[in-house]
């Protein structure tokens, strides 16, 4: 996936990820989680859950998975890059606040996002895995300042992620799930995207950008069902990083199972949020089984945004 990246036409910096500060990572994990996962760490390791397996080694790389985007966010406030690509393991938008889940420990863009919202930042997180980021969306369901949107495969693992959840208390709306249905094709993927993610993301006007960049919704991959192909993420990256200040878009890196896939993707990432591509127009139409889900998603937000 480096070799990827490194095949951008573009200086590419690598910069090494410290670990998290223990503070910042208590913000959003439970102390006690914290020290029994370091415990269950030391003690050899095992299976957390059916999914979810560590080593002794785990402990030392979840920390420093979590305090990359920090690193990435001062890099770029610094001005030593134009956008950042976190390429870590283990990922992270699963780990829910006393939880480990899906192969995450620490969720590294949650990390990410409570760091900037203590410097009074408002932050849009924008998830196009294939699996809904629970965790994510747990961290910052009652919080306007934060905007969680997710695209993803529904039903499928793990179960969270209906259009219908749309954050509680202050935070009401400010969680935008479009849930789409397996083999939901590239151009509906797209053209959801710009009725809803667009919209939504313009009009709540943030202050950075982070992206749970996992590349299972990649036609490629053996585990997910929808259909997007590696140029789809260079228009995804491009149009997204057109609505917050230059310089203020960070991806993550989050699950993908086809290795040269991921390479791809994870380039036409960084493309996009530099703007080397050409600008292609998203499509209009949503097709199919998607149209149906798409519309829900939009009545269930028609209250909080200016979406049709």
């Amino acid at each position: 996936m480096i070799d990827g990246i490194h095949t951008t036409p573009t200086d590419i910096e690598e910069i090494s990820a410290p670990r998290v500060d223990r503070a910042l990572l208590e913000t959003v994990h439970d102390a006690s989680y914290i020290d029994t996962f370091h415990d269950f760490c030391v003690r050899g390791g095992g299976h957390l859950d059916p999914d979810t397996f560590a080593v002794p080694a785990s402990w030392d790389a979840a920390l420093h998975a979590a305090g990359a985007g920090v690193a990435a966010v001062e890099g770029l406030r610094s001005k030593r890059a134009d956008t950042a690509f976190v390429a870590v393991r283990p990922p992270g938008h699963h780990a829910e606040h006393a939880q480990a889940m899906g192969f995450c420990f620490f969720n590294n863009v949650a990390v990410t996002a409570a760091h900037l919202r203590s410097h009074g930042e408002r932050v849009a997180i924008v998830d196009w895995d294939v699996h809904h980021g629970n965790g994510t969306q747990r961290s910052f369901y009652h919080d306007p300042d934060v905007l969680y949107v997710s695209l993803h495969e529904f039903p499928f693992y793990p179960g969270t992620g209906w259009v219908t959840e749309t954050g509680a208390g202050p935070g009401e709306g400010t969680t935008v799930n479009v849930a789409l249905p397996n083999g939901t094709t590239a151009d509906s993927y797209l053209a959801a995207f710009r009725r809803i993610v667009v919209p939504v993301v313009g009009q709540f006007a943030p202050d950075w950008l982070l992206i749970s960049a996992g590349y299972d919704a990649h036609v490629a991959d053996p585990l997910g069902g929808l259909r997007l192909r590696t140029a789809d993420y260079a228009a995804l990256a491009r149009s997204l990083s057109a609505l917050v200040p230059a310089d203020r878009t960070v991806a993550f890196l989050e699950g993908g199972y086809d290795l040269e896939a991921i390479a791809a993707s994870a380039s036409a990432t960084v493309r996009g949020s530099l703007g080397l591509d050409a600008a292609t127009p998203l499509p209009e139409r949503v097709e199919g089984s998607a149209a149906r889900t798409v519309d829900l998603a939009v009545e269930a937000l028609a209250d909080h945004w200016e979406v049709v």
